[in-house]
């Protein structure tokens, strides 16, 4: 995070994000401002909290994105909400809590991804040996009394002899001989494989049985046959689960999503009560006053244990088209005290949109279809029909920002795409241009020719 200056940020941003430079600029403010406060003085660092984020603009503006991008680019634990998914205590609902619960879930994930990385050489290596073990001596199911087991009265099996002991190192090397040069790949072989333990859904939330007994109930395992390149996996998988250190995983995510974490709320205007005075306000009020605790600072408790969220960062998100900032409880508004107006996108935004981003729509379609062998080219005339349609759509349906070009791809594309995958077609390169947009799009999606209303 050192390295990651604010003009770096944005540089990164808009890899990805047209526009909005002025939501950019908070967000990289806020995100080298979690540096600076790791540099102070501790006495002095207790005391300095995140400034929370309000974005204010309409739906498909790239709200959501800037705050995904931005924890991806510090590797930052990072949930998405929507505040509507929350109703006070009393009603039908989920519990705002659930918000940290998963963030920390996030992060456990993320660290322990990190920790798996660090022993993964030597999780192959020793999935390599068990996996020649397997195919030279497979495992045999137990035989005798079951009760001998149980009590530890098992009869010892005896030693092998020197020259058996030359035998199976021989055939061992012989196998993983084999097994480098890919010959045994498709081999089965039965791979002993844990059983998950069984699941109760309370409130839409899956609870393991096994971590509700505190880890009491045995774990139970069964076999399974597979081929050789997936016991590999399954191997691999194992051994890095016995390399990683748990405890240490956890210390490190709790920490990680109490000092680095980011929460996403979207749709909050959609908890503020109208200034209008009339319709249904079913616990809107309530909503905002549970979310304030935890956007306050408070201490929510996980499996894994308590978590602060003094030093979380905030980021909220709403169109507010029907209610007003000033709608939201005062207490509430306070706790945003960064407030940044993105706008809708023009024409020229989509244009930019479809040619500049890393993961823009005319690269995407280019590698879908090339997969059935057909190499599209955009013209940039095709280019400024397409963003002259989706704006065009905005101005007069809905504005749904940058989504309405997914809709009118798939309108332009639909004949191709439908024909595209018979096995008897030649691979051949489409040339769209604007006659061929134009000719494939209808109803609210067609755009105006303007020229015939010059006089």
């Amino acid at each position: 995070m050192a390295e990651l200056t604010p003009r770096q940020v944005v540089r990164e941003l808009d890899r990805f994000i047209i526009g909005q430079d002025e939501a950019k600029k908070m967000v990289a403010i806020a995100l080298r401002n979690r540096y600076r406060r790791s540099q102070v003085d501790e006495t002095l660092r207790d005391e300095i909290s995140p400034k929370n984020i309000l974005m204010i603009g309409p739906t498909g503006v790239g709200k959501t994105e800037i705050a995904r991008r931005l924890a991806k680019l510090a590797s930052a634990p990072f949930v998405k909400v929507e505040a509507t998914k929350f109703t006070e205590v009393g009603y039908v609902g989920r519990d705002v809590d659930s918000i940290v619960r998963d963030l920390v879930e996030n992060a456990i994930r993320m660290v322990r991804e990190e920790h798996g990385k660090r022993v993964e050489t030597r999780a192959k290596v020793l999935a390599e040996d068990k996996l020649v073990t397997l195919l030279t001596s497979p495992k045999q199911k137990p035989a005798g009394n079951p009760l001998d087991f149980l009590l530890g009265r098992k009869q010892a099996e005896p030693e092998p002899s020197a020259e058996e002991q030359s035998q199976i190192r021989l055939k061992r090397e012989e196998v993983r001989q084999k097994l480098m040069r890919g010959e045994l790949e498709n081999q089965e072989l039965e791979v002993e494989v844990e059983e998950s333990a069984p699941q109760l859904e309370v409130g839409g939330n899956a609870i393991n049985l096994g971590d509700v007994m505190g880890g009491m109930m045995p774990r139970r395992t069964k076999m399974r046959k597979v081929r050789v390149h997936e016991a590999r996996k399954i191997l691999e998988q194992q051994e890095k689960d016995k390399l990683i250190d748990e405890d240490a995983v956890n210390e490190e995510a709790l920490r990680r999503a109490e000092q680095n974490g980011i929460v996403f709320i979207d749709e909050i205007d959609k908890i503020a009560a109208s200034s209008s005075g009339h319709g249904p306000d079913v616990s809107r009020e309530g909503v905002q006053r549970d979310i304030l605790p935890i956007v306050e600072g408070s201490t929510v408790n996980t499996k894994y244990g308590p978590v602060k969220t003094d030093y979380m960062l905030f980021i909220a998100a709403g169109a507010f088209h029907v209610s007003k900032v000033t709608d939201l409880i005062p207490e509430l508004q306070g706790r945003f005290p960064v407030r940044v107006q993105l706008n809708s996108l023009t024409k020229e935004d989509f244009q930019k949109i479809l040619t500049q981003p890393d993961n823009a729509l005319t690269r995407q379609y280019q590698a879908l279809l090339a997969v059935d062998r057909v190499m599209l080219h955009f013209e940039d005339s095709a280019i400024e029909a397409i963003a002259e349609a989706a704006w065009n759509a905005n101005e007069h349906a809905e504005d749904i920002g940058a989504r309405r070009l997914h809709a009118i791809f798939e309108q332009v594309l639909e004949d191709i795409s439908f024909n595209a995958c018979d096995e008897n077609m030649p691979p051949f390169e489409l040339v769209i241009d604007r006659d061929y947009v134009v000719a494939h799009l209808s109803g609210e999606n067609k755009p105006t020719d303007f020229r015939k209303y010059i006089i």
